[in-house]
Protein backbone atom coordinates (compact mmCIF):
# COMPACT_ATOMS: atom_id res chain seq x y z
CA UNK A 1 0.00 0.00 0.00
CA UNK A 2 0.75 3.54 -0.36
CA UNK A 3 0.30 5.76 2.68
CA UNK A 4 0.88 9.89 2.55
CA UNK A 5 1.99 10.11 6.29
CA UNK A 6 4.61 7.67 6.26
CA UNK A 7 6.88 4.97 4.79
CA UNK A 8 6.30 0.73 4.75
CA UNK A 9 9.02 -1.34 3.69
CA UNK A 10 9.86 -5.11 4.74
CA UNK A 11 13.72 -6.56 5.05
CA UNK A 12 13.59 -10.74 5.36
CA UNK A 13 11.17 -11.04 8.46
CA UNK A 14 11.09 -7.66 9.88
CA UNK A 15 8.55 -4.85 8.84
CA UNK A 16 9.75 -0.91 8.94
CA UNK A 17 7.36 1.84 9.56
CA UNK A 18 8.58 5.08 9.01
CA UNK A 19 6.66 8.56 9.90
CA UNK A 20 7.39 10.51 7.22
CA UNK A 21 6.80 14.38 7.51
CA UNK A 22 10.50 15.33 8.41
CA UNK A 23 10.06 19.03 7.31
CA UNK A 24 7.15 19.45 10.43
CA UNK A 25 9.56 16.68 12.87
CA UNK A 26 6.74 14.17 12.47
CA UNK A 27 3.87 16.08 13.80
CA UNK A 28 0.60 14.16 14.04
CA UNK A 29 -1.90 15.24 11.29
CA UNK A 30 -5.37 14.02 10.55
CA UNK A 31 -4.62 11.36 8.35
CA UNK A 32 -1.33 10.03 10.09
CA UNK A 33 -2.81 7.30 13.23
CA UNK A 34 -5.06 5.92 10.20
CA UNK A 35 -1.82 5.36 8.24
CA UNK A 36 -0.14 3.57 10.77
CA UNK A 37 -2.67 1.36 11.59
CA UNK A 38 -3.09 0.39 8.17
CA UNK A 39 0.45 -0.13 8.07
CA UNK A 40 0.68 -2.69 11.44
CA UNK A 41 -2.29 -4.62 9.92
CA UNK A 42 -0.48 -4.50 6.79
CA UNK A 43 2.65 -6.20 9.24
CA UNK A 44 0.01 -8.03 11.10
CA UNK A 45 -1.22 -10.06 7.67
CA UNK A 46 2.37 -10.65 6.21
CA UNK A 47 3.17 -13.91 7.11
CA UNK A 48 6.61 -12.98 6.66
CA UNK A 49 6.94 -10.85 9.12
CA UNK A 50 7.71 -11.32 12.73
CA UNK A 51 8.68 -7.88 13.80
CA UNK A 52 7.93 -4.16 13.36
CA UNK A 53 10.19 -1.14 13.83
CA UNK A 54 8.65 2.32 13.84
CA UNK A 55 10.85 5.00 13.42
CA UNK A 56 10.44 8.85 12.28
CA UNK A 57 12.45 10.17 9.28
CA UNK A 58 14.88 13.09 9.07
CA UNK A 59 15.52 14.88 12.80
CA UNK A 60 12.96 13.68 15.47
CA UNK A 61 10.80 10.79 15.92
CA UNK A 62 7.58 12.82 16.31
CA UNK A 63 7.43 16.35 18.12
CA UNK A 64 3.36 15.51 19.14
CA UNK A 65 0.16 16.84 17.74
CA UNK A 66 0.24 19.27 14.46
CA UNK A 67 -1.59 22.31 15.23
CA UNK A 68 -0.21 25.04 13.66
CA UNK A 69 -3.48 25.60 12.01
CA UNK A 70 -5.23 26.33 15.23
CA UNK A 71 -5.74 22.20 14.87
CA UNK A 72 -8.91 23.20 12.42
CA UNK A 73 -7.82 19.80 10.87
CA UNK A 74 -10.13 18.28 13.57
CA UNK A 75 -13.08 20.66 12.90
CA UNK A 76 -15.80 18.04 11.35
CA UNK A 77 -15.13 15.75 14.01
CA UNK A 78 -15.37 17.91 17.28
CA UNK A 79 -16.97 21.12 16.46
CA UNK A 80 -20.52 22.17 15.40
CA UNK A 81 -21.68 25.28 13.73
CA UNK A 82 -17.80 26.72 14.73
CA UNK A 83 -18.08 25.83 17.86
CA UNK A 84 -16.38 22.91 20.09
CA UNK A 85 -18.71 20.23 20.66
CA UNK A 86 -17.92 18.12 23.35
CA UNK A 87 -20.09 15.30 22.61
CA UNK A 88 -18.68 15.09 19.04
CA UNK A 89 -15.02 15.17 20.93
CA UNK A 90 -15.75 12.78 23.00
CA UNK A 91 -16.93 10.16 20.29
CA UNK A 92 -14.19 10.64 18.02
CA UNK A 93 -11.50 10.46 21.07
CA UNK A 94 -12.86 7.27 22.14
CA UNK A 95 -14.01 5.06 18.97
CA UNK A 96 -11.70 2.59 18.10
CA UNK A 97 -12.76 3.71 14.60
CA UNK A 98 -11.81 7.07 14.79
CA UNK A 99 -9.83 8.30 17.53
CA UNK A 100 -6.24 8.77 17.30
CA UNK A 101 -5.20 6.85 20.79
CA UNK A 102 -7.22 3.59 19.68
CA UNK A 103 -5.06 3.89 16.10
CA UNK A 104 -1.74 3.86 18.05
CA UNK A 105 -3.00 1.22 20.08
CA UNK A 106 -2.59 -1.11 17.10
CA UNK A 107 0.69 -1.28 17.93
CA UNK A 108 0.37 -2.73 21.60
CA UNK A 109 -3.02 -5.19 19.64
CA UNK A 110 -0.48 -6.44 16.76
CA UNK A 111 0.77 -9.92 17.91
CA UNK A 112 4.30 -9.13 16.10
CA UNK A 113 6.22 -7.42 18.79
CA UNK A 114 7.02 -3.89 17.99
CA UNK A 115 10.12 -1.83 18.31
CA UNK A 116 10.18 1.86 18.58
CA UNK A 117 13.76 3.82 17.35
CA UNK A 118 13.26 6.86 19.04
CA UNK A 119 15.45 10.18 18.37
CA UNK A 120 15.14 13.54 18.23
CA UNK A 121 12.03 15.15 19.78
CA UNK A 122 9.46 12.67 21.05
CA UNK A 123 6.82 14.34 22.92
CA UNK A 124 3.08 14.94 23.62
CA UNK A 125 1.10 12.67 21.28
CA UNK A 126 4.38 11.27 19.82
CA UNK A 127 5.44 9.89 23.28
CA UNK A 128 2.45 8.56 23.45
CA UNK A 129 2.65 6.23 20.31
CA UNK A 130 6.00 5.38 20.93
CA UNK A 131 5.22 4.15 24.25
CA UNK A 132 2.52 1.56 23.03
CA UNK A 133 5.36 -0.45 21.33
CA UNK A 134 6.80 -2.94 23.44
CA UNK A 135 10.49 -2.10 23.57
CA UNK A 136 11.27 1.27 23.07
CA UNK A 137 15.11 2.17 22.34
CA UNK A 138 15.88 6.04 21.75
CA UNK A 139 19.51 7.87 21.28
CA UNK A 140 20.91 9.34 24.62
CA UNK A 141 20.40 12.75 23.33
CA UNK A 142 16.65 12.44 22.48
CA UNK A 143 14.03 14.08 24.29
CA UNK A 144 10.86 12.33 25.91
CA UNK A 145 8.20 14.15 27.12
CA UNK A 146 4.71 15.71 27.53
CA UNK A 147 4.57 19.64 27.44
CA UNK A 148 0.88 18.94 27.25
CA UNK A 149 1.39 18.63 30.44
CA UNK A 150 1.09 22.32 31.50
CA UNK A 151 -1.29 23.35 28.94
CA UNK A 152 -3.83 21.82 26.19
CA UNK A 153 -3.79 18.28 27.31
CA UNK A 154 -4.01 15.13 29.17
CA UNK A 155 -2.41 11.99 29.46
CA UNK A 156 -4.01 10.20 26.37
CA UNK A 157 -2.50 6.45 26.14
CA UNK A 158 -1.71 6.44 29.79
CA UNK A 159 1.75 4.87 29.05
CA UNK A 160 3.68 6.78 30.93
CA UNK A 161 1.18 5.98 33.93
CA UNK A 162 2.03 2.17 33.38
CA UNK A 163 6.05 2.05 32.62
CA UNK A 164 6.86 5.09 35.47
CA UNK A 165 5.62 4.26 39.09
CA UNK A 166 4.07 6.37 41.50
CA UNK A 167 6.65 8.92 41.92
CA UNK A 168 8.26 9.46 38.56
CA UNK A 169 4.55 9.51 36.44
CA UNK A 170 3.13 11.83 39.46
CA UNK A 171 5.98 14.09 38.77
CA UNK A 172 6.50 14.55 34.96
CA UNK A 173 2.71 14.36 35.18
CA UNK A 174 2.49 17.94 37.27
CA UNK A 175 6.15 19.12 35.73
CA UNK A 176 5.98 18.07 32.27
CA UNK A 177 9.80 18.04 32.13
CA UNK A 178 11.48 16.65 29.49
CA UNK A 179 13.83 13.26 29.88
CA UNK A 180 16.65 12.94 28.28
CA UNK A 181 16.80 9.60 26.07
CA UNK A 182 19.39 8.20 29.08
CA UNK A 183 17.47 9.35 31.77
CA UNK A 184 14.52 7.84 30.27
CA UNK A 185 16.44 4.26 30.08
CA UNK A 186 17.70 5.29 33.40
CA UNK A 187 14.11 5.77 35.33
CA UNK A 188 13.00 2.67 32.94
CA UNK A 189 10.55 4.74 30.50
CA UNK A 190 12.14 2.65 27.99
CA UNK A 191 14.58 -0.28 27.43
CA UNK A 192 17.79 1.16 26.49
CA UNK A 193 19.43 4.35 25.83
CA UNK A 194 22.30 4.44 23.09
CA UNK A 195 24.48 6.89 21.07
CA UNK A 196 22.69 8.04 17.70
CA UNK A 197 25.35 6.63 15.73
CA UNK A 198 24.37 3.12 17.58
CA UNK A 199 20.54 3.33 17.40
CA UNK A 200 19.95 1.92 14.09
CA UNK A 201 21.99 -1.15 14.51
CA UNK A 202 21.22 -1.76 18.09
CA UNK A 203 17.03 -1.71 16.90
CA UNK A 204 18.51 -4.14 13.78
CA UNK A 205 20.02 -6.58 16.66
CA UNK A 206 17.07 -6.58 18.84
CA UNK A 207 14.83 -7.35 15.84
CA UNK A 208 17.22 -9.87 14.15
CA UNK A 209 17.47 -11.36 17.78
CA UNK A 210 13.35 -11.85 17.85
CA UNK A 211 12.35 -12.55 14.54
CA UNK A 212 14.86 -16.17 15.46
CA UNK A 213 11.69 -16.62 17.96
CA UNK A 214 8.61 -18.69 16.45
CA UNK A 215 6.31 -16.18 16.12
CA UNK A 216 3.66 -17.95 17.69
CA UNK A 217 6.10 -17.37 21.15
CA UNK A 218 6.50 -13.91 20.60
CA UNK A 219 2.96 -13.39 20.15
CA UNK A 220 1.82 -15.52 23.63
CA UNK A 221 4.37 -13.69 25.38
CA UNK A 222 3.25 -10.34 24.13
CA UNK A 223 -0.19 -11.48 24.91
CA UNK A 224 0.33 -12.35 28.81
CA UNK A 225 1.87 -9.58 29.05
CA UNK A 226 -0.56 -7.50 27.80
CA UNK A 227 -3.38 -9.02 29.54
CA UNK A 228 -1.92 -8.26 32.97
CA UNK A 229 -1.82 -4.64 32.24
CA UNK A 230 -5.31 -4.49 30.79
CA UNK A 231 -6.47 -6.28 33.99
CA UNK A 232 -4.98 -3.20 35.80
CA UNK A 233 -7.13 -0.87 33.89
CA UNK A 234 -6.05 0.65 31.10
CA UNK A 235 -8.37 0.53 28.96
CA UNK A 236 -10.09 3.12 31.71
CA UNK A 237 -7.25 4.87 31.83
CA UNK A 238 -7.67 5.44 28.07
CA UNK A 239 -11.32 6.28 28.26
CA UNK A 240 -10.97 8.48 30.70
CA UNK A 241 -7.22 10.64 29.19
CA UNK A 242 -8.67 11.32 25.78
CA UNK A 243 -12.04 12.94 27.50
CA UNK A 244 -9.94 15.14 29.77
CA UNK A 245 -7.59 16.01 27.00
CA UNK A 246 -10.56 17.68 25.16
CA UNK A 247 -11.87 19.29 27.69
CA UNK A 248 -8.32 20.70 28.85
CA UNK A 249 -8.18 21.49 24.97
CA UNK A 250 -11.20 24.22 25.62
CA UNK A 251 -10.51 25.79 29.01
CA UNK A 252 -10.06 29.94 28.60
CA UNK A 253 -6.63 29.10 29.05
CA UNK A 254 -6.58 26.48 26.17
CA UNK A 255 -8.45 28.85 23.85
CA UNK A 256 -6.03 31.57 24.73
CA UNK A 257 -3.15 29.38 24.16
CA UNK A 258 -4.23 27.92 20.88
CA UNK A 259 -5.60 30.96 19.40
CA UNK A 260 -1.99 32.75 20.32
CA UNK A 261 0.03 29.58 17.89
CA UNK A 262 -2.65 30.71 15.07
CA UNK A 263 -2.40 34.17 15.09
CA UNK A 264 1.34 34.71 16.42
CA UNK A 265 2.87 31.08 15.68
CA UNK A 266 3.60 27.80 17.61
CA UNK A 267 7.19 29.40 18.43
CA UNK A 268 5.42 32.05 20.27
CA UNK A 269 2.79 30.34 22.66
CA UNK A 270 5.56 27.28 22.97
CA UNK A 271 7.97 29.99 24.27
CA UNK A 272 5.24 31.36 26.65
CA UNK A 273 4.60 27.89 27.93
CA UNK A 274 8.38 26.48 28.31
CA UNK A 275 10.20 29.71 29.12
CA UNK A 276 9.76 29.44 32.47
CA UNK A 277 10.56 25.90 32.84
CA UNK A 278 13.85 26.74 30.26
CA UNK A 279 13.54 23.35 28.53
CA UNK A 280 11.79 21.83 25.04
CA UNK A 281 12.78 24.32 22.51
CA UNK A 282 13.87 27.25 25.37
CA UNK A 283 16.36 24.59 26.80
CA UNK A 284 20.05 25.84 25.62
CA UNK A 285 21.34 24.10 22.72
CA UNK A 286 23.48 20.94 25.02
CA UNK A 287 19.70 20.19 26.81
CA UNK A 288 18.20 19.58 23.14
CA UNK A 289 18.63 16.52 20.29
CA UNK A 290 21.59 17.20 18.31
CA UNK A 291 19.82 18.47 14.96
CA UNK A 292 22.68 17.20 13.25
CA UNK A 293 21.46 13.33 14.29
CA UNK A 294 18.88 12.82 11.00
CA UNK A 295 17.54 9.59 9.97
CA UNK A 296 17.61 8.55 6.37
CA UNK A 297 13.90 7.00 5.33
Amino acid sequence: MAYDTLLYDTDGAIATITLNRPDRLNTIVAGMPDDLEAAVHEAVGDRAIKVIVLRGAGRSFCAGFDFAGGFHQYDEQITTDGRWDPGKDFIFATAPSLGPVPKFMSLWRSPKPVIAQVHGWCVGGGSDMALCADIVVASEDARIGTPYSRMWGAYLTGMWLYRLGLTKAKEHALTGRPLSGAEAARVGLINAAVPFADLEADVRRRAEELAAIPLSQLAAMKLIVNQAYENMGLHSTQTLGPILDGLMRNTPDAERFIATAESDGVGAVVAERDGPFGDYSQAPPGEQPNPDHVIEP
